[in-house]
């Protein structure tokens, strides 16, 4: 008889076990994916794709509906000086909107800072510089107060910016009696603070400065929220904060910074606006710049639940909504029907992202 063969034989228990356990390697289902699910996933890769299609597409009915006229450079450039405002308003709602917050007092952050550049520099008589920077203080002030509420208190995003709307608002009011100061005036004291109502020509196309400022801080934003550590967190934090936690992500330090940085980025639309109105009117915080600016963040693919989207999205939704009022106008169109194509804008968005959010993976 030959020896027994003792290393085929378990010594312990929990070997005997595993002896006739499964021997196979997993394997993962491989089929190649449906066209939708194709489609499902560059569209969750690429955010920016859809409005992007849409201000193409926009563009053309437009074009072929009123001709060569609104393909010329003063139509499509006029476009972009009626959006710089509430394009820079949009890249700071983004901000906010990408932690899964909302700011409901941008727009009136921006009228309150405007007024109070106005206010130093024509009725103090202080120096230009001395009264943007003033301006910008408060806009920076009021957006730390809504990062702290958020951040530190932890209260929700809706109900405590739909509160400092408020208390801005009435603030403003209280601070300027409801006086509105003169473009006349503002000029003769100094033009620094319609710097950005300045043209200039590239070509036969007319741009102002408030055009470029939008475009670089929107380019300038793209890049810091892609390609430094602060941008992606600020993505971690929208979508999912207790995993960003988890992580040694300082998720409070995130919504902080990210709010306040809305609130100086409406500092900037408030000296943009005064070189695009000429005069200051605090009247102007009962307009609808805050929806204008969600609005320009929904459309351009920026998701309500946070953490996903694409700030060069947000500047193509304010370009949609701006080509779609500008070709309504040329066409003679009731002015309501921009209010409803931008409804049916925002309520389509809105249902393209939950569906490119069931996408895997």
């Amino acid at each position: 008889m030959g020896e027994p063969n003792l290393a085929a034989q378990p010594s312990q228990e929990f070997e005997r076990v595993l002896v006739h356990s499964a021997t196979e390697v997993a394997s993962f289902d491989t089929h190649d994916k449906t066209a939708v699910q194709k489609i499902q996933h560059f569209l969750h890769s690429t955010p920016a794709a859809i409005p992007f299609i849409v201000l193409v597409a926009a563009i053309i009915i437009f074009g072929m509906a009123i001709g060569g006229k609104f393909f010329s450079s003063y139509t499509l450039t006029l476009i972009l000086q009626q959006i710089a405002i509430v394009g820079i308003l949009g890249a700071a709602q983004t901000l906010v909107i990408l932690t899964a917050g909302i700011d409901l007092s941008i727009g009136v952050i921006m009228v309150f800072s405007a007024v109070i550049m106005g206010n130093f520099a024509v009725t103090y008589g202080l120096p230009a510089p001395l009264a943007v920077l003033a301006g910008f203080g408060v806009g920076g002030l009021c957006g730390f107060l809504n990062g702290f509420l958020v951040s530190k208190i932890k209260l929700p995003p809706f109900i405590v910016t739909l509160g400092t709307w408020y208390v801005i608002m009435a603030t403003n009011f209280i601070y300027s009696a409801n006086a509105t100061i003169r473009e006349a005036d503002v000029t003769a004291v100094t033009p620094l603070l319609h710097i950005f109502g300045v043209s200039f020509k590239v070509g036969s196309a007319v741009f102002t400065l408030g055009v470029l400022i939008m475009a670089l801080l929107v380019l300038g934003l793209w890049y810091t929220l892609n390609h430094t550590a602060w941008g992606r967190h600020l993505y971690a934090v929208g979508d999912d904060p207790d995993a960003a936690e988890l992580s040694g992500i300082r998720v409070d330090r995130g919504l902080l910074g990210a709010y306040t940085l809305a609130g100086l980025i409406a500092a900037l639309a408030a000296w943009v606006s005064i070189g695009r109105n000429g005069s200051i009117s605090p009247s102007a915080a009962v307009t609808d710049y805050n929806l204008q600016a969600i609005t320009a963040a929904v459309i351009g693919g920026i998701s309500l639940f946070g953490g996903r989207g694409s700030i060069l999205g947000t500047l193509i939704g304010a370009m949609i909504v701006g080509v779609v009022s500008m070709g309504l106008n040329m066409l003679g169109a009731d002015p309501q029907w921009k209010v409803f194509l931008t409804g049916v804008l925002i309520i389509t968005a809105v249902a393209v992202d939950q569906w490119i959010r069931k996408v895997a993976g």
